[in-house]
């Protein structure tokens, strides 16, 4: 069989697990997770390569009504990731009963391309079998779709079904990636996207979406076997900073140790971890920060 790959794009409302999809498809922890929405800022490619294909996974932010620059940017790298494509996965929380205004603005956006779409029903370990075959009708209704893909990215089952089903979409190509390689992230970014997870993790509410991570150092030591990071965590009040740095700073300290025990298994290598927070108000809409922090 002659070699096939492709690049694929996953879309959807956020929170509906796409991040935890790709990261089950690769089975490498490439994108962050939360239960929090919004949770993905870039676009970020994730690589999966068998001996009779590869498969380039983009993993977009849950396109949503953007309320800042950062929000426009989002949307508009979610909405740029259908263009030159090969395939599109639109992600779909298969709890809800009918679909949702954004779901609908979605399909409106995927009828314009002529890229195969794929509608996957997600978290199908959480709904009946009755409540499903309703959605799959209504969503169907909406734009027809090249294949309908019920699965559950938390236990795996149907994934497999999915993975064969874009298979036969996919151009006969070339090995874009080495068999090694599983994502095009570069080190400092994946470093900045840990310590945002654990700190999303262990906040409540509007504090998470007003966080940003800069890697401000990332130094490997050789002769030790040491890798010595230093990033500044930007929130937008005052108040803010004071909910992130916890009392006596156990909630920092503890978001510093989560992060620091992920990079040390990731890299193999001790992790020197310091954390500085920073006010910057209304960040969000600040083009030089936003810059700063890798959103460009």
């Amino acid at each position: 069989m002659d070699f096939k790959s492709g690049f694929i794009t996953v879309v959807g409302r956020p929170n509906v697990g796409k991040s935890t999809l790709i990261n089950r498809i690769t089975g490498e922890k490439i994108s962050i997770v939360s239960d929090k929405p919004q949770t993905t800022r870039n676009a970020i490619k994730a690589i999966y390569t068998t001996d009779n294909f590869q498969m380039i996974f983009i993993d977009t932010p849950g396109i949503i009504k953007p309320k800042n620059k950062l929000g426009e940017y989002m949307v508009k790298i979610a909405l740029e990731s259908l263009d030159g494509i090969d395939a599109v996965i639109f992600v779909v929380d298969s709890t809800v009963q009918t679909p949702g205004k954004g779901d609908i603005e979605i399909m409106n956006q995927l009828k314009q391309t002529k890229t195969p779409v794929f509608l996957v029903l997600n978290k199908i370990d959480l709904v009946k079998k009755e409540n499903l075959l309703s959605l799959i009708a209504q969503y169907s209704s909406y734009m027809e779709f090249k294949a309908v893909v019920p699965l559950s990215s938390l236990t795996g089952d149907g994934v497999d079904i999915l993975i064969d089903e874009v298979v036969k979409v996919l151009p006969e190509g070339p090995k874009y990636f080495s068999d090694d390689i599983i994502t095009d992230q570069q080190e400092r970014d994946i470093v900045a996207e840990i310590i945002r997870e654990k700190l999303l993790l262990l906040l409540k509410q509007e504090v998470p979406h007003g966080i940003g991570v800069e890697i401000v150092s990332f130094k490997e030591r050789e002769d030790k076997d040491l890798i010595h990071i230093d990033a500044n965590i930007y929130c937008e009040k005052e108040s803010h900073k004071g909910i992130i740095i916890g009392k006596n700073g156990e909630l920092l300290k503890k978001a510093a140790t989560l992060a620091r025990e992920e990079m040390e298994n990731l890299f193999k290598k001790k992790i020197y971890l310091q954390l500085w927070v920073k006010v910057k108000k209304d960040w969000r809409n600040d083009q030089s920060v936003l810059r700063t922090l890798g959103y460009k």
